[in-house]
């Protein structure tokens, strides 16, 4: 058996498991903008979720029906499980691709977080759509000279004897 031209991650799960793993992943992204995975599944996904939000920024029949057969559409609901009813490609198309609409790819972000998963011990990150406004905030200019302060605070403390 020839292994030329195979792309993708095999994840340790066969074809079908991994297709449904991804498509889930990609509809939990869309529905919540953000989910929360290992770094290789992450990558899958990113992948995935770009090209379909490529497709809903055409906003066609044909990029609908397209992106409908790789979703396998599944309807969302509210913070009490009743049906809102929409779907998830019906938010990708009426709320997530228009705030793309002037972006050339790039849709998502993979932030590394740094805790590990208890089982196995796999990198733990988060994958969001840059609609989102939690972006990783940086250090201010104040908090090393407040950390700076504080340290030097406790190592001029007296000492026991």
């Amino acid at each position: 058996m020839s292994s030329h031209r195979l792309f993708g991650r095999q994840l340790s799960r066969d074809s079908e498991h991994r297709k449904a793993m991804r498509r889930n992943l990609v509809q939990s992204l869309f529905e919540h903008g953000k989910v929360r995975t290992t770094y290789p599944k992450a990558k899958e996904v990113k992948a995935m979720a770009e090209r379909l939000i490529t497709l809903a920024r055409r906003n066609t029949l044909l990029a609908r029906r397209r992106v409908i057969a790789t979703l396998q559409d599944r309807r969302l609901t509210d913070e009490d499980q009743e049906f809102t009813g929409q779907s998830v490609v019906q938010k990708l198309f009426t709320d997530i691709a228009p705030k793309f609409a002037d972006r050339h790819g790039g849709y998502t972000r993979i932030i590394k977080l740094s805790d590990f998963r208890i089982g196995d011990g796999g990198n733990i990150v988060i994958l969001q759509l840059l609609t989102e406004e939690s972006a990783p905030k940086a250090r201010s200019a104040a908090a090393p000279a407040a950390a700076a302060s504080a340290t030097s605070a406790a190592t001029n403390l007296p000492r026991r004897p």
